[in-house]
């Protein structure tokens, strides 16, 4: 199913286009040809991104370290992952019909000119006293609201300005940058926190939003031709339905969601609960907490830069179950580790393994499904990642104030290692994994797992 390329130099961002190629994998360079600029573009469009979410993972780190100081509550932990998740699993619904229906920079821009207002409230709140713990989960939902806007249009938007043979490399590289951000993001936060307070974290995080913004203006990004044309003669109910007709259509896009609620609800142990792990059994001490936050981000930028320049395995799916595994064992490991350094070894090694997983199974989404279907497709991913993570912490996050951590984590890789044999015995994973081992790339097995889905799971 080919689609007509668009001129990327074009002087407005009204060029009617439906972007590349979505069966260009094979590297061929016509789809190079069609995007002169796309280095350029590319180049600016992760720098913005990247010091955007510079500043929101300020936030997320200070407000995890405060809340977990503060409280010492596996419950005020879950509530904030509920109120931090779950509206943009609600707003991702309809984020992703609004990314296939107008022009995805101008979704990027609302949602983090909205979320930094939010975040400039807050601060403004709190420097005026208060500091309630529903004023920081209100902003929290918030900015997740925003984020249900801003993802799906964001991941729909890379194919745009990106050639796809070259997708998976440049999903490498922004998985390193984003990597590389969050190394340097806890030493940052835990300085400004330590030496400051909260709302000097928050101010940051305005400044750097403004930045992104400003960087995101300097790209042009059309709008799909597609968009347009529907806009005019179909109503946005109209799309949605058919965007969950051709999810309930494609059995091998519904494998690779199931796949990502599972395991993102079972990483919220081994993610969101070692900071409290380290506070209780190793010590609360904000260097602690900053060394288990560096050691992941670590494992991520040299996972990320691995998979940038090796390419990864040519069988995708099946290096994406393999990193599953990895989770699992991992998990496991951490469970049972007794010494703090050990413990910080296999968080390293639990973030090599993310990128195998997270950008492989993001870019075969990205060359597969048509790019005016990908703003609602990332919709369906942002909700199964939104609504996973909330629902996983409201399991385990009452249950850590019962049991050890510890505990759940080791329950957390054996469930994992469960959800690998459901899926791999699926009849749409067993289709998926012959096809990736007979043709050994991304593109033609899930043609052929395609052109089989309509038989169902």
């Amino acid at each position: 199913m080919s689609h007509t390329p668009y001129e990327n130099d074009a002087p407005t961002d009204e060029v009617q286009t439906d972007g590349p190629s979505s069966h260009a994998a094979d590297g061929a360079p016509d789809d190079v040809a069609a995007l002169p600029r796309w280095r350029r573009d590319a180049t600016i469009f992760l720098s913005g991104q990247t010091v955007s979410l510079f500043g929101s993972m300020l936030v997320q780190y200070a407000v995890l370290w405060h809340l977990t100081i503060e409280t010492k509550s596996g419950s005020v932990l879950a509530l904030s992952t509920v109120f931090g998740f779950l509206p943009q699993a609600v707003v991702s619904i309809f984020g992703g019909v609004w990314a296939d229906r107008v022009n995805r920079k101008v979704l990027i821009v609302a949602a983090d000119a909205t979320i930094a207002l939010t975040t400039l409230a807050l601060a403004l709140l709190m420097l005026g006293g208060a500091d309630d713990l529903w004023l920081i989960y209100a902003a929290l939902a918030i900015r997740s609201t925003g984020a249900g806007i801003q993802t799906p249009a964001v991941a729909a938007l890379l194919p745009q300005i990106v050639p796809t043979s070259k997708l998976l490399r440049v999903n490498g590289i922004n998985q390193s940058i984003q990597s590389a951000m969050m190394l340097l993001a806890p030493a940052v936060a835990a300085a400004v926190y330590a030496s400051a307070s909260l709302v000097a974290v928050f101010f940051v995080d305005v400044v750097t939003a403004a930045i992104g913004i400003g960087l995101l203006l300097l790209v042009p990004v059309p709008t799909l031709a597609h968009a347009r044309a529907t806009a005019d003669r179909a109503g946005y109910f109209d799309d949605l339905v058919e965007g969950f007709r051709y999810l309930g259509s494609h059995a091998f896009v519904r494998w690779v969601l199931g796949l990502y609620a599972a395991i993102f609800l079972l990483i919220v142990a081994p993610s969101y609960l070692t900071p409290l792990m380290v506070a209780r059994s190793f010590g609360e001490e904000v260097w602690k907490l900053t060394v288990n936050e560096v050691a992941f981000s670590v494992g991520m930028l040299l996972g990320g830069v691995l998979l940038a320049t090796w390419g990864g395995l040519k069988n995708r799916i099946a290096m994406m179950v393999g990193a599953t595994f990895v989770f699992g064992i991992l998990s496991v490991a951490m469970g049972l580790s007794t010494n703090m350094w050990v413990f910080f070894t296999f968080m390293f090694l639990l973030g090599l393994a993310v990128p195998p997983f997270s950008t492989t199974s993001m870019t075969i989404l990205q060359e597969t499904v048509e790019p005016e279907r990908q703003g609602r497709v990332f919709g369906f991913v942002g909700i199964v990642m939104a609504v996973s993570m909330p629902l996983g912490m409201i399991v385990f996050g009452p249950l850590a104030d019962r049991f050890t951590v510890e505990s759940l984590l080791v329950v957390s890789g054996v469930l994992m290692f469960a959800v690998i044999g459901i899926a791999v015995a699926l009849p749409s994973g067993r289709r998926a994994m012959r096809a990736a081992a007979q043709h050994g790339n991304s593109a033609e097995p899930v043609a052929e797992v395609r052109a089989a889905s309509g038989d169902g799971a």
